[in-house]
């Protein structure tokens, strides 16, 4: 029997935190991820733990390529074969403002990280998977936490939706080349989150969603899009890739 493997990058907190709570919970063993190894993964890897699972904490900064592969061997040593990546990690701008007041480094920095990161470790993990023998009854996927504003223009953080945009793009590329190998790609787009992230400005989220904003007049929760990623891993949605789902209360339905 071939056990299900992922890898939650990010998974310190927020919705990767979640992410991988909900994965463990539904079988799978959990290779998690963040930028540094801390109390808020011990925490979360005792809680799996907890739920009967195996975890490895494996902390590298997915901006930077040279890490991937030595850190999927490492995690596969561990735990065995990958056979999922939610590529969940990401970065907000440096300080929100005008575009024309944009820096390179904070445009660089959302790139290297919601991009440039997704897409490389993508390879990496679709190059590792293609590489051995699969059991035709498992689900292998890759999903992409990304953002609404892949689409939605957020003028203060254009760096960011742009960094989301390629993201997305990214979801569409590797699905049609792995789609022949029967993995799985996804694009999952949160709206507003009641994350660490967000906590500056989520009173403002919340009022905005009561006033119209979302279909469903309040903010969502980690919870909610690690539900999505973990029916989306575990093959739920059956005869599907490529495709978009959002989870943002119908944020991003066009209305008149």
């Amino acid at each position: 029997m071939t056990r299900q493997v992922a890898l939650v990058t990010g998974a310190g907190r927020g919705i990767g935190r979640a992410t991988a709570l909900a994965l463990a919970s539904s079988g799978f063993d959990i290779g998690l991820n963040d930028l540094q190894p801390d109390e808020h993964l011990e925490t979360l890897s005792a809680e799996i733990d907890d739920l009967g699972q195996r975890t490895h904490i494996c902390a590298f900064d997915v901006g930077d390529t040279t890490q991937h592969d030595p850190s999927l061997a490492e995690i596969e040593g561990v735990l065995g074969p990958l056979t999922t990546l939610v590529n969940n990690a990401g970065i907000g701008v440096v300080s929100r403002g005008d575009p024309l007041d944009v820096q390179e480094n904070s445009f660089d920095r959302c790139m290297a990280v919601n991009a440039k990161g997704p897409f490389f470790l993508t390879q990496a993990f679709a190059r590792r998977l293609l590489s051995r023998s699969r059991n035709p009854n498992v689900v292998y996927s890759v999903i992409n936490i990304t953002s609404s504003n892949a689409s939605a223009v957020a003028v203060p953080r254009t760096e960011y939706c742009a960094s989301k945009a390629a993201a997305s793009m990214i979801s569409k590329c590797f699905a049609t080349r792995l789609g022949p190998e029967n993995v799985m790609v996804y694009d999952v787009q949160p709206g507003l989150i009641e994350t660490p992230m967000t906590e500056t400005v989520i009173d403002s989220y919340q009022a905005r969603a009561e006033d119209g904003l979302c279909l469903l007049p309040r903010v969502g929760q980690p919870s909610e899009v690690a539900a999505v990623v973990a029916n989306l891993a575990g093959g739920c949605l059956p005869y599907t890739t490529g495709h978009v789902i959002s989870v943002d209360g119908g944020m991003l339905v066009p209305r008149f």
